[in-house]
């Protein structure tokens, strides 16, 4: 069986004032195309398939469109809800689009039917998982279990499914997987309590994951990041962009490839003085003119009015930086910001309680401490 993966598309999604839905209409006729060509069983979307969860109408009728276009070529479609999107915004008329091949993952209701899809192999179970949260999952515990990380109540969904060791199975998830590499454009949470450690995955013959932006294995080939169609941030300058084409063959056999997507306009990083950045040699027969850039200027006074003049240059310029004494000395300053990321949020009150009063957190206060957190990261994770 033949699968193309992708994931979060972020329809409608604005960069730094620049409206990327041209941008997400040129890619979505790519992937349609390439889909004509590969003739695969199945596409996969795992998440995030809007960048918000109130979309625009202009974003709501691009994936209608896109949609249609897929549902032309007579293959199966799987879409989940990511975090960026509403699960019942995403649900609205599901039933219905089952009987176009089209199939998405409900509001979580405690329990996942598996759509069967079968080959000359036999049958393959795709299992349609939306974004959860441990809060979501514990409604639908009927025990006192405690399942306050993201990674227990992983764990507890995937052990009530009705898994089948004869049959092969396919996982569409859309969540962060322990180790795995991130870039600047997605949703961060300190102290790493949404990550899925990868061996809750197990008895899955392929995992597609969506949340994450950069193509990437997770521990094994078969545990798959397609990353985003689109560079979404600067960290993604050097990404290379593809669709995972997935071949499942005989049950343990999984064979994955990777198609490369090639946008409208690409990303560039730019550095050097203003004069050196605005000497047509430099810029003239580059695709600077027109692509997005991030300029970084290493003079050490500021240029006055300097975004205006350099856009009359670099038309999709979408940031301007300084590198000189000045800011790198702000830069120092806030240097230890990024630990923060690697800290649980009780370690990160310890230190503030500590430089505050002068002394560290006793047992009974740590213990309502952490109390409190898990309450506020059940209501609001």
């Amino acid at each position: 069986m033949r699968i193309l993966h992708t994931s979060d598309l972020h329809i409608g999604k604005r960069i730094n004032g620049f409206p990327m839905l041209e941008d997400q209409r040129y890619i979505l006729r790519q992937i349609v195309n390439i889909a004509n060509r590969e003739k695969p069983d199945a596409i996969i979307l795992a998440g995030d398939i809007y960048d918000k969860a109130i979309p625009s109408g202009e974003a709501v009728a691009l994936f209608d469109e896109f949609l249609v276009s897929l549902t032309r070529l007579n293959i199966s479609i799987f879409i989940i809800s990511g975090n960026h999107d509403s699960q019942e915004r995403m649900a609205f008329a599901s039933r219905i689009m089952k009987e176009s091949g089209v199939y998405v993952s409900p509001v979580y209701d405690g329990k996942i039917t598996p759509v069967i899809l079968r080959d000359e192999q036999g049958e393959v179970a795709f299992y349609l998982l939306p974004f959860i949260k441990p809060s979501v999952v514990q409604h639908f515990v009927p025990t006192v279990e405690d399942l306050t990380s993201y990674d227990a109540a992983m764990r507890y969904v995937i052990g009530h499914l009705d898994l089948s060791s004869e049959r092969r199975n396919v996982l569409v998830a859309h969540q962060l997987v322990t180790g795995s590499e991130r870039s600047d454009s997605e949703d961060m949470v300190i102290g790493g309590l949404d990550n899925v450690d990868a061996s809750a995955f197990e008895g899955f013959d392929y995992v597609a994951l969506g949340h994450l932006h950069r193509p990437q294995w997770c521990g094994r080939e078969t545990l798959r990041y397609s990353g985003s169609p689109l560079k979404y941030s600067f960290s993604e300058v050097r990404d290379k962009k593809s669709l995972s084409l997935v071949e499942i063959r005989e049950k343990g056999r999984v064979e994955v490839q990777e198609i490369a997507l090639m946008p409208q306009y690409d990303w560039h990083d730019l550095r050097g003085s203003y004069e050196e950045l605005t000497n047509r040699a430099y810029y003239e027969h580059t695709p600077y003119q027109e692509d997005y850039v991030r300029i970084t200027l290493t003079d050490e006074d500021d240029i006055p009015d300097g975004m205006r003049k350099l856009q009359t240059i670099y038309h999709r310029l979408m940031e301007l930086r300084y590198d000189n004494q000045r800011t790198r000395a702000g830069m120092a300053a806030v240097g230890g910001a990024t630990e923060a990321e690697k800290k649980t949020p009780i370690e990160l009150f310890d230190e503030l309680f500590e430089k505050q009063n002068g002394q560290v957190l006793n047992e009974e206060q740590r213990a309502y401490v952490e109390t409190m957190i898990k309450n506020v990261w059940n209501k609001d994770a």
